[in-house]
């Protein structure tokens, strides 16, 4: 067997789904160009790691990251879900968390068996190598394209003709020379659903995302104050936004994840609000333990909750909103204020504002909460 089929027979013995190579020095400049782009346009809203810092120019291409790279090894984990994911979001009373957080945590999952094929090559080629899963400064998606995994669809999400749009994907870059596989076209035509659905138009045109309209930016990396604009739009969705990715037509390939450790729980497929909502720090670290949800926090997660909470329609949020009216937490109270506006008698929420000292030191920005 050649080296490249014995790597792929590896990386599948390790449970990957789908591996393929790209030289270094076939990988243009045009993706660094595109971040370049997007961070001048200030699309990248808080993910300040983008623009800033010495990490930051290393990203637009793995020879800036690595000088000593000759190849690199994408790979793709298959993390197919065994439901529609939109349907969630008809069950307002229940909590909709992104399909990828659902399971044990994919960064946990992936640099494991990244690990175990990447010692594997070295003792095989004799050649320095590096591991990535998403938290380095590398690019996976664009190079995942030109190592043939799928390409970047018209929401900037990467798409397999196998898989649709559910793969997690790691890297090896390394100083071996190996045969580079052909790179994936793109196959999107004319179809646009993954653009006409964002609840929030948070693409300004295809292939291109402002972050700060996105719902997965917002409910994740996003720590402040939820623009009014977006809250009737995020429903009841906790943690990321699946909505572009499940409106796929490539999804018809698709097929349900095959690693345990990364299917559903059932507890976190649609859990109900209200379970949820009286979570404090230790609790919303127990339940959400070994997944990518704990990296936010309870009290961002809970500020997401008391958004879901007010597009409900459930009076019976209202005694816990009360409640999350006083919490400790600013952004949890003014959340909560929000909510309880939404679901209260106009006249019970006046008496309310009245009653309740929500605003604690900045008058202005609380106003514009309510």
């Amino acid at each position: 067997m050649s080296i490249a089929d014995r790597i792929r027979a590896r990386a599948e013995a390790e449970g990957f789904d789908v591996v393929g190579i790209a030289a270094i020095a076939d990988i243009g400049p045009e993706a660094g160009q595109r971040l370049d782009r997007f961070v001048e346009l200030g699309r990248h809203g808080e993910m300040t790691w983008l623009a800033e810092g010495e990490r930051a120019p290393r990203r637009r291409h793995p020879a800036i990251l690595w000088p000593e790279a000759r190849s690199l090894i994408a790979l793709g984990l298959n993390y197919g879900p065994d439901h529609d994911p939109l349907a969630t979001l008809q069950q307002r009373r229940q909590a909709a968390i992104s399909v990828y957080a659902q399971g044990r945590d994919y960064h946990l999952v992936v640099k494991k068996k990244l690990k175990a094929l990447g010692g594997w090559l070295q003792r095989e080629t004799g050649q320095a190598l590096k591991v990535f899963v998403d938290t380095a400064p590398l690019m996976e998606k664009p190079l995942a394209q030109v190592a043939g995994l799928g390409w970047q669809g018209k929401h900037t999400n990467l798409v397999s003709r196998q898989f649709g749009s559910w793969l997690f994907l790691g890297a090896i870059l390394t100083a071996a020379d190996l045969p580079p596989d052909a790179p994936e076209i793109d196959h999107c035509g004319s179809c646009q659903a993954c653009l006409d659905i964002c609840p929030t138009k948070a693409f300004p045109a295809p292939y291109q995302l402002d972050a700060r309209r996105c719902i997965s930016y917002l409910t994740i990396e996003y720590a402040g104050v939820i623009p009014l604009e977006f809250r009737a739009a995020m429903g009841n969705r906790l943690y990321g936004c699946d909505d572009c990715l499940a409106a796929c037509p490539w999804n018809k390939f698709a097929a349900q994840a095959r690693d345990l450790e990364i299917q559903a729980r059932i507890a976190l497929k649609a859990p109900r609000l209200l379970d949820l909502a009286r979570l404090d720090d230790a609790g919303f670290r127990d339940f959400f333990a070994t997944t990518a949800v704990k990296r936010i926090g309870r009290d961002r997660f809970i500020r997401n909750l008391c958004l879901a909470l007010g597009n409900s329609g459930d009076a019976a949020a209202i005694p816990v909103l009360l409640d999350l009216a006083e919490d400790a937490a600013l952004p949890v109270r003014a959340h909560a204020a929000w909510a309880l506006k939404q679901l209260m008698p106009a006249a019970d929420f006046e008496e309310f504002s009245k009653e309740r000292s929500i605003v604690e030191s900045n008058e202005e920005v609380i106003l514009e909460l309510l």
